[in-house]
């Protein structure tokens, strides 16, 4: 993590022609922050004696996320893009006004993603298009060959924009 933010800060005020930064993933940008702070703070230990007591470690790694995004603004500042990509996962959401369901959701700690998604200027869901055929005994998908980015909230998904961006767009 360290080397992320030496890297970050050094893009940030050395002279060069590049024009954005893209992280891949910040899943593991995220686990390398959590291994730092394990280490500083908690001796290496993980356990319940260490960075998962009480799930104290997140938010004693929270300062030290928030140090990353603003190493990033640095960079913004300069003029460049800065893209972090994400994994998902598939969580159930428990639904206070009807039923659950299950969502994809950034596939990080809920701190973290807090912090970041508030950072973001844009939080965009790429997925390919599956078109469901429910016609035969089991419902069958196809398709799979299109992909599209997606920038409004949906239930299925999290997704903002603060650029004016259509709410779906085709990716080619």
């Amino acid at each position: 993590f360290a080397e992320l933010l030496a890297v970050c800060n050094e893009t940030a005020t050395e002279t060069h022609d590049h024009k954005a930064l893209i992280i891949d993933t910040m899943n593991q940008a995220e686990k390398c922050c959590h291994a730092e702070v394990c280490q500083k703070q908690y001796g290496g230990k993980w356990g319940k004696d260490g960075f998962g007591s009480s799930m104290q470690g997140y938010e004693t790694a929270l300062p030290e996320w928030r140090g990353f995004l603003a190493a990033l603004d640095n960079l913004r500042a300069r003029g460049m893009r800065v893209i972090l990509l994400g994994h998902v996962k598939v969580k159930p959401f428990k639904n206070p006004t009807g039923a659950d369901y299950d969502r994809y959701v950034v596939d990080v700690h809920e701190k973290t993603w807090g912090a970041t998604h508030g950072w973001a200027d844009a939080v965009l869901f790429c997925n390919y298009f599956v078109a469901v055929d429910e016609s035969g005994a089991r419902a069958k998908g196809k398709g799979g060959d299109t992909r599209l980015m997606y920038s409004t909230f949906s239930a299925a998904y999290d997704a903002k924009n603060r650029l004016g961006l259509s709410g779906e767009i085709e990716m080619g």
